[in-house]
């Protein structure tokens, strides 16, 4: 047990100092406020009743940095302060914009510009598509959707040379690319339907002409009017981590059919940027790219 002597301090009002004028007692001992009234209001009223006049406010000054956000109660803003104030509150939004357009680019969407007929009449050369990148990842791949992936190598002939323009035009062009401001020119980047998920055996074609995946015949309502399935007959077991893709514009789509020379055909998973999902551009084309799964909701699983 410790001893009985307490080491509680206790508080006892003081003796008031003769020499401590009203005002700074008042100052010392806090005493309670009406609700509303401020420390310093509460501390003029003292002044007053002590025979003092209250404190003089400064003047507000002319002048105030241009972080300061203006109060009603400020004077009138002079023109290089306005000037300040709209410049800064632009780079601001600029700067948030351009922040939010690189983080919807990198990690959930992307705009795509179609270069190329092979995915006609689905989608038609110039068309701007938005292209999921959530898929692969948290969402899985489906037949049937329609993949934009990097060039596996050797799909693409060399591009072209393009028209020369100012080295300021082409930064600009490739900033804004960047962040997703402008789509990309898919210089590099493909797009096709993909019909085989690893492990599919994809094969042309059955006594209809039909294509036929893991033995099971489908009917193929997005290809091109006018085009068959096929005009070349193949067959392959699609390797694991990879897939089977074609165009839809079957007559004049070099996909995998026509590059069997490196991983069969097939392309590598990891190359698939994400799954388009809707066509922005012509206005009067918007429209939402969905999955036709019931063409392909009666294949067996490899």
């Amino acid at each position: 047990m410790t001893s009985g002597v307490s080491t509680r301090r206790s508080y006892e009002p003081e003796e008031p100092d003769e020499g401590e004028d009203a005002w700074h007692r008042a100052r010392r001992t806090p005493t309670a406020r009406p609700r509303g009234v401020s420390r310093r209001e509460a501390l003029d009223a003292e002044r007053v009743r002590a025979g003092k006049p209250p404190r003089q406010r400064k003047p507000p000054s002319k002048f105030r940095p241009l972080a300061h956000r203006p109060k009603p109660d400020d004077p009138p803003l002079t023109a290089l302060q306005a000037t300040g104030f709209l410049v800064r509150e632009v780079f601001l939004v600029l700067a948030i914009a351009l922040g939010l357009s690189l983080i919807i680019k990198t990690y959930l969407m992307q705009a795509f510009f179609i270069p190329s007929s092979s995915m006609e009449d689905t989608l038609q050369v110039g068309d701007r598509v938005l292209v999921s990148k959530l898929t692969p990842g948290p969402l899985n791949l489906h037949r049937g959707d329609i993949v934009v992936f990097e060039d596996p190598g050797g799909w693409l002939p060399a591009a072209p040379a393009k028209k020369a323009s100012s080295p300021a035009a082409e930064r600009i062009h490739s900033a804004l690319m960047f962040v997703g401001l402008m789509p990309s020119d898919a210089d590099n980047h493909l797009i096709k339907r993909l019909i085989g998920l690893p492990g599919d055996k994809v094969v042309c074609c059955d006594k209809q002409g039909r294509i036929t995946v893991n033995g099971t015949a489908i009917t193929e309502p997005y290809i091109k009017p006018g085009s068959a399935p096929s005009e070349d007959a193949f067959k392959v077991t699609v390797p694991a981590g990879h897939l089977w893709v074609m165009g839809d514009n079957r007559g004049d789509s070099a996909d995998s059919r026509y590059h069997r020379d490196l991983y069969d055909g097939t392309v590598p998973v990891g190359n698939v940027v994400g799954v388009a999902f809707a066509r922005v551009w012509p206005l009067g084309r918007m429209s939402v790219l969905t999955n036709p799964s019931s063409v392909f909701s009666n294949i067996a699983p490899p």
